[in-house]
């Protein structure tokens, strides 16, 4: 779905960080220096980061009103 806006195990706030780490992942740049870069230190919020798979689109594809 969407990234959380804490992680899981530490509560520290990373929901704001996923776009840019997604961009700069798409652009070609090594994940751990994108991480290092956003300042997340803590393996837990790197999971969050790393495992994260973005479904928002293909959920929305089958939604329905009425």
């Amino acid at each position: 779905m969407i990234i959380p806006v804490r992680c899981f195990t530490c509560g520290k706030p990373i929901g704001h960080l996923w776009e840019e780490f997604s961009r700069r992942v798409s652009q070609g740049e090594p994940p751990k220096q994108i991480l290092d870069d956003l300042g997340l230190e803590r393996y837990c919020c790197r999971r969050m980061m790393l495992t994260h798979v973005d479904l928002q689109d293909e959920i929305l594809k089958y939604e329905t009103h009425g």
